[in-house]
């Protein structure tokens, strides 16, 4: 089984899909081919592959000619993402050929069949199906806070203050004036 990951680059949203290794019609393909989606459940789609990484989660190039895991000395790209300028590291990456060995196949639209993306993956119906309950939640939570707000709002009626504690914070701020006064004369 390949977990293919499609990514829709006008509305930069990506999908997942479980498909099969012999029925997609992937096996042997390389980076940047491209496939139709009939073969993957997208009729009218056309895909193509950007790249993968295999069961151990090592990443596919296209530079790497093959399908078997190679160390190769890289400078960035998938893979290796270097923190210093100029830095390089011998790294294993798979080849651009997709095998048995691989597990996730990324890929790309290329072209745009008649039906939508989030009504072939099911999108929609399961994020309506997942926020009605949640919006019913916050108005209960909402109708709660309201109800536990109320009562205390009644029960500590606001203080006045006494004049004592007025003239209490005065006496600090009349000594403070003093001070400025002594040093100009």
């Amino acid at each position: 089984m390949f977990k293919l990951v499609v990514a829709d680059p006008k509305t930069r949203k990506t999908y997942q899909k479980e498909v099969s290794q012999k029925d997609s019609g992937l096996l042997g393909r390389r980076i940047r081919d491209k496939i139709k989606g009939d073969f993957v459940g997208l009729p009218g789609y056309e895909l193509q592959v950007t790249g993968g990484s295999d069961k151990q989660g090592f990443p596919m190039r296209a530079d790497v000619s093959g399908s078997a895991r190679k160390r190769k000395l890289l400078t960035g790209g998938a893979g290796f993402h270097p923190k210093i300028k100029g830095e390089r590291r011998r790294k294993s990456v798979c080849g651009n050929t997709i095998s048995e060995q691989i597990v996730q196949v990324n890929a790309k639209v290329v072209k745009h069949g008649t039906k939508k993306l989030d009504e072939l993956f099911g999108k929609k119906a399961e994020k309506k199906a997942e926020e009605k309950p949640k919006t019913e939640e916050k108005k209960e939570r909402k109708q709660e806070e309201v109800k536990q707000e109320t009562p205390k709002a009644e029960e500590a009626p606001k203080t006045e203050k006494k004049p004592a504690e007025e003239k209490k914070e005065e006496k600090p701020a009349e000594e403070q004036e003093k001070p400025a006064e002594e040093k100009k004369e």
